[in-house]
């Protein structure tokens, strides 16, 4: 039997901040954009999709 050892990096608090943050403006960006999108299409796929996880839209 083979066993293979992974170890993951350690990542330091501001590699984790930088992380975090560019993860938020990018979700962010995602919401506002298809929220206020012009293709009704796109605009009720992400609307449904909000509800659907319970997120308040309105």
């Amino acid at each position: 039997m083979n066993t293979v050892s992974v170890s993951t990096p350690k990542l330091s608090v501001s590699e984790r901040v930088k992380a975090v943050t560019a993860a938020l403006v990018i979700g962010i960006a995602l919401i506002y954009t298809t929220g206020f999108a012009a293709s009704t299409d796109v605009h009720n796929a992400a609307h449904d999709t909000r509800h659907g996880l319970a997120f308040p839209c309105h």
